[in-house]
């Protein structure tokens, strides 16, 4: 176990290669975020939907996801994309991890629509809305509202799971300790460094998402 001092100034060290590595798995989870809330919301209103083989297309969908784990599906993508067309490790790291987070936002954004009352779609028909009007302008954004708090816990789930692209050689955090870590004999020192950010990174998403939890707050 390296001591306190080794452990701060190798953080003071390298924290420029850190930042950069920061960086990244920023830019992975946000896009893989974004890109799995549209793919949840999609299979969401599938499953919602009443014709039964789009709600079993979504059925499908989401155990395919549950039923496999992400580096499985990191690997199929890279590996199986490559075959074709050449993806950058960006965007393979990238539409695995959506296409893995929108299976779990699917089923969140699915219970919070049916959670609204029923109601409020009779309501929005009788004033003439289209059902799809309906559902963009009123039920969504209460849906949106009560998904929030296990929203956040998917997105922080997502942040960690970016770790996974370091096998596909990604230069995000986790990839960059354990070479740093290897070159320097000093592996240890290096995880706890990784930890730390990730820890950080954590914390700075909490608060972001609680802030707007507050906002959004579905009164009583």
């Amino acid at each position: 176990m390296p001591s306190f001092s080794h452990l701060f100034s190798t953080l003071i060290e390298s924290k420029g290669v850190f930042l950069d590595a920061m960086l990244i798995t920023l830019e992975l989870t946000v896009v893989s975020i974004i890109f799995g809330i549209i793919i949840g919301l999609f299979f969401a209103l599938l499953k919602i939907s009443n014709i039964k083989i789009l709600a079993w297309i979504s059925d499908a969908y989401v155990y395919l996801v549950r039923g496999t784990p992400l580096i499985v599906q990191i690997f199929i993508l890279y590996f199986g994309i490559s075959g074709l067309f050449l993806l950058p490790d960006f965007w393979a790291a990238s539409l695995a991890l959506a296409f893995h987070n929108g299976a779990y936002i699917a089923e969140i954004f699915r219970g919070s629509i049916q959670a609204v009352n029923k109601g409020q779609m009779e309501a929005g028909r009788s004033l003439g809305m289209s059902a799809s009007l309906t559902m963009r302008r009123i039920i969504l954004p209460q849906a949106f509202r009560r998904a929030l708090p296990p929203l956040g816990n998917q997105f922080i789930i997502g942040l960690k799971d970016s770790s996974l692209a370091a096998f596909i050689s990604m230069n995000e955090l986790f990839n960059v300790s354990t070479t740093l870590g290897s070159n320097n004999f000093d592996e240890m020192t290096y995880l706890l460094i990784v930890a730390i950010y990730y820890l950080v990174l954590v914390a700075i998403l909490t608060i972001v998402v609680n802030i707007i939890e507050k906002k959004l707050a579905v009164s009583d």
